[in-house]
């Protein structure tokens, strides 16, 4: 038995695949229909109509009216069975489209070669990526999306059949004309990828053509030019080239075209494969058991013609068993070449018969048996959305390659003092803006080598991009000799990152430069390419593309490593993160109206997915007199958004650490508390509004005289010993109060019925506990625990201690208590008599520094590598336990309204958290959409009576354009 083994094994290698289904066939319930409508045509056809069903001339939208019209004879005079659509336009092209299909008795199918999308030939149209940086993705549901798209692109075109994918496995680093074409050289990575591509075009009833049989990529010319010789056995194209072929086959193929290759151990007498009996007969139908179309590649190509015994190239294809014939050099001599065959009975009406009615199938399972014109109407607007620089940028993450990180040095840190080298001919802008992004990154040309080692000299860190064209897949990519010599010189002395933005095969002249610390792969010179590369030195972009081909030794097939993001915002926009951009723009036009309309001076927005920023902007000024614009590093009185960005992160550490918890009853906090109303009040109930608490003590009001004016015993316009708490720039109140402030509070009534009540009081207590618990002031604990492990510099209690005041947003006119204006001085009347410093309000910030927390939260309580709360206690705060009781609230955090409008657009998740702020602030996490939205505003200038903003609900509204915005 142990030695029969191998036999059955390569009786299966070589055996057909029985069964195969027939992939030209519709489903099942429909087979009678296509079988009728084939059959019905077929009948109608005269000899030369059927003839003139094998033949698909190219036809290039571009050319002239002389064009136009020998193409239109061909549809016309010689029935042509389709088109081959190649450079043009997209509207012109199908203008002439619906002209040939109007003057066609039968319906043409209709081709594209179009690899990389319809922008292989098309202008206007953004191109997908190259097989070959498709070939390094690991995940093939991202090409099979592309492939989706791809096919949708077509289908709005009226194009029915696309060449592609490519087969060819390319192991020849010299090939012309394969290349990036090519997924890669392992016949599994090529198998997995091309099945994706192909998978996303049926998806959408496109046909596909594998190509380019047997394999031309292990070649070093191009069959465009000549005939390229294949010289491996049988056997290695079976096993290898071959592999491919069988299992795209085993999934519904549509079609395979053959290739113009001297390939002798399997064509017989010097015969192009193209034109070979052997290798279309018995080969692909008869040993694979192929049952689709069986195309040509292109017949004017001179390798086609290198076989000098052919008497009629497209008469020796048709013979050979090709079923259609594309692009051939004179197609009435084709015609009139195969008619004289059939007519001396060389080819028979069987054979005929065949070929013609399987183009019938396939016009048939198109949808050609109900044809319709292809409108023109938006045609460019439809071809060209968001969702496919999403689908590159997508594709470009997964692809992008680490084939060396020494030392670490990968994700660069801000402290390091670097400098960007660019090499190549094209532009690397997109790179160095990107770069610049994230901190000031001097860039300079490498053309000039002595310029470039005297100015690196001062650098830690040298980042060297090399830039080509990116216009075709079929550009130079090597390096010349002097851009060698920098790259090694470099190497010796410094730190050294070099990204490549062109195809791999560039790397074999780095083999044996030493000292290359990063080394990162990016394949094309896309802006798309080099902005996301950007973003992975910088540490904001996860790593996990693979090598596709093998280079050297040192650089193989299937090389590359991982690479983790630093989880930090970082910026990118909105199509990357799928956001529809046309869209996007409407959250300027609502808040113009806003503005316009007197809600507010001005506001700051900030959008960010997926821990990427695609929108921060700013509008309006600071006031209606409009001399200050908003800027982004402008800030704004946060109000009540201190209690979830200062307050709760430190209560929630207490809970990580075990000295507080959910259940901790406010008596066993504080000694003065334990004989309180208030004393069995737990933190869950307190901070989900649930507790009694009354809602608000206006404790300014008690220190005003009969006309509203602060009294001269509890206030003075000049600080001094007993009065040294700022409550305004000129107002200073004294110095115990807060004392009184608090014990108000603990001697407060509870409410009578137990329901939800928001109350700011909690808020109070919980400042109190922990500067009691630390012995610390509470800006200086929120400022060492929060805000400096994560980097933020804008957010602060009473920024107008820091200086530049001119970035200070009023908040508002005061005529009720502190009689002036107030910039920089917190609005809120209680936090203001705690010297501006409140666990319920006193933050200020710009939008950038919010969203950083909020972005912590969403990370499950990490960021810029540090944990600052656990996932855990993150999770237990985030819930409702009142829900049942009509209270929406979570433990600090707000949550979505239960019914009806109220703290969220009613748009976003149940998980989703976050606060509003009276001043006209908002901030909001959605973990299921990855959503940070952050709006502040100063609504209350200059007086809090006017709540147009909230009456209209514009934070809210805006929050549902982000939703509406969405494409993925």
């Amino acid at each position: 038995m142990k030695k029969s083994f191998p036999i059955v094994l390569l009786f299966l290698a070589i055996s057909p695949c029985f069964g195969q289904p027939d992939p030209l066939a519709v489903r099942s319930e429909l087979i009678p229909k296509q079988n009728q409508w084939v059959d019905s045509v077929y009948q109608q056809f005269a000899l030369d109509e059927k003839i003139g069903q094998l033949f698909m001339p190219m036809v290039f939208s571009k050319y002239d009216s002389l064009h136009f019209k020998k193409s239109l004879e061909l549809v016309e005079k010689y029935h042509i069975g389709g088109v081959v659509f190649s450079l043009g336009g997209p509207v012109k092209q199908t203008h002439w489209l619906n002209t040939f299909q109007k003057s066609s008795k039968t319906p043409l199918l209709v081709a594209m070669d179009a690899e990389w999308g319809v922008a292989m030939r098309l202008d206007s149209v953004m191109a997908f990526p190259w097989a070959m940086t498709l070939g390094a993705v690991q995940d093939p549901s991202v090409i099979r999306k592309i492939g989706n798209r791809m096919a949708e692109q077509e289908k709005r075109m009226g194009i029915h059949y696309s060449f592609g994918p490519v087969l060819d496995l390319n192991t020849n680093p010299d090939n012309p004309i394969i290349g990036n074409r090519s997924f890669g050289e392992s016949s599994k990575r090529s198998t997995t990828q091309a099945m994706a591509w192909m998978e996303g075009h049926h998806d959408f009833g496109i046909l596909t053509s594998g190509k380019h049989f047997p394999g031309h990529g292990d070649t070093a010319q191009d069959s465009h030019k000549t005939l390229p010789v294949v010289t491996f056995t049988e056997e290695r194209i079976d096993s290898v080239e071959l592999y491919p072929y069988r299992k795209l086959i085993e999934k519904g193929l549509s079609s395979i075209m053959v290739a113009h290759l001297n390939a002798p151990n399997i064509a017989k007498n010097g015969l192009p494969t193209s034109l070979s009996k052997e290798v279309i007969n018995n080969l692909i139908k008869k040993k694979l058991n192929f049952k689709g179309l069986v195309v040509t590649d292109a017949l004017n190509m001179n390798g086609v013609f290198a076989f000098e015994g052919t008497e009629n190239v497209d008469l020796a294809a048709f013979l050979a068993g090709n079923d259609l014939l594309i692009i051939s050099k004179d197609i009435p001599k084709g015609i009139a070449a195969i008619k004289k065959a059939y007519q001396k009975g060389k080819i028979t009406e069987e054979r005929l018969s065949h070929s013609v009615k399987k183009i019938l199938k396939a016009k048939f399972k198109v949808g050609l048996n109900n044809y319709k014109p292809v409108e023109t109407t938006s045609l460019i607007s439809d071809l060209n959305t968001s969702r496919d620089t999403l689908l590159y940028a997508n594709a470009l993450k997964s692809a992008i390659t680490l084939l060396k990180n020494d030392r670490g040095v990968l994700p660069l840190n801000k402290t390091d003092k670097i400098v960007h080298v660019s090499l190549g001919d094209a532009s690397g802008t997109p790179f160095t803006d990107q770069l610049n992004q994230y901190q000031s990154i001097q860039s300079i040309s490498g053309r000039n080598s002595t310029t470039v080692l005297e100015t690196v000299q001062n650098y830690d860190t040298v980042i060297v991009s090399f830039h080509r064209s990116n216009a075709t897949p079929w550009k130079a990519a090597s390096f010349n000799k002097q851009e060698l010599d920098l790259i090694r010189q470099l190497a010796a002395s410094k730190t050294l990152i070099l990204d490549l933005f062109v195809k791999p095969y560039a790397l074999k002249k780095l083999e044996n430069i030493k000292g290359i610390d990063a080394l990162l792969m990016s394949y094309q010179n896309s802006f798309i390419a080099q902005e996301l590369s950007a973003d992975i030195l910088m540490g904001t972009q996860k790593v996990s593309g693979r090598l596709p081909v093998t280079v050297s030794k040192e650089y193989k097939e299937g090389a590359g490593l991982d690479l983790n993001p630093l989880n930090r915002l970082s910026y990118s926009r909105p199509a990357y993160l799928g956001f529809d951009d046309p869209k996007m723009k409407h959250l300027d036009t609502l808040i113009t109206v806003a503005i316009d309309s007197m809600m507010t001076p001005g506001a700051q927005i900030l959008v960010a997915r997926q821990g990427k920023i695609v929108l921060q902007k700013s509008y309006g000024y600071h006031t209606y007199k409009k001399k200050i614009p908003v800027a982004n590093d402008h800030r704004y009185d946060l109000a009540s958004l201190t209690k979830i960005l200062g307050t709760l992160p430190l209560v929630m550490q207490a809970v990580d650490a075990g000295t507080l918890r959910l259940n901790t009853p406010l008596g066993t906090m504080h000694k003065d508390w334990k004989t309180s109303n208030k004393a069995t009040s737990t933190i869950k109930e307190m901070l989900s509004h649930y507790s009694r608490f009354t809602p608000w003590i206006p404790f300014y009001k008690e220190t005003l005289d009969k006309n509203n004016k602060p009294k001269t015993k509890t206030y003075r316009t000049k600080p001094s010993a007993r009065f040294k708490v700022p409550v305004s720039k000129n107002l200073f109140l004294k110095s115990n109060f807060e004392e009184t402030m608090y014990q108000s509070i603990v001697e407060s009534p509870l409410l009578d019925t137990l329901e939800y009540r928001y109350s700011d009081l909690p808020y109070y207590l919980l400042k109190r506990y922990f500067e009691s618990d630390q012995n610390t002031a509470f800006d200086i604990l929120v400022e060492n625990r929060v805000f400096k492990p994560l980097g933020l510099n804008t957010i602060s209690f009473n920024p107008y201690k820091k200086g530049n005041n001119q970035n200070i947003v009023p908040s508002e006119i005061d005529t009720y208590f502190r009689q002036e204006p107030l910039k920089g001085y917190v609005h809120d009347m209680g936090a203001a008599m705690q010297g501006g410093v409140g666990g319920h309000a006193g933050l200020f910030s710009n939008a950038y520094d919010v969203a950083v927390i909020m972005q912590m939260y969403l990370q499950n309580g990490r960021y810029n590598g540090k944990q600052l709360i656990s996932e855990y206690t993150l999770n237990t705060f985030n819930q409702c336990y009142y829900c049942s009781f009509g209270n929406r609230r979570g433990v600090g955090f707000d949550k979505p309204q239960l019914e009806g409008n109220g703290s969220t657009c009613g748009c976003v998740s149940k998980e989703s958290f976050g606060h509003l702020g009276f001043t006209g602030t908002y901030a909001w996490a959605d973990p299921e959409k990855e959503i940070v939205f952050v709006f502040l505003s100063n609504r209350t200038f200059p007086s809090m009576d006017n709540n147009l903003l909230g009456t209209h609900n514009i934070r809210t509204r805006m929050q549902q354009l982000v939703y509406d915005a969405l494409i993925d």
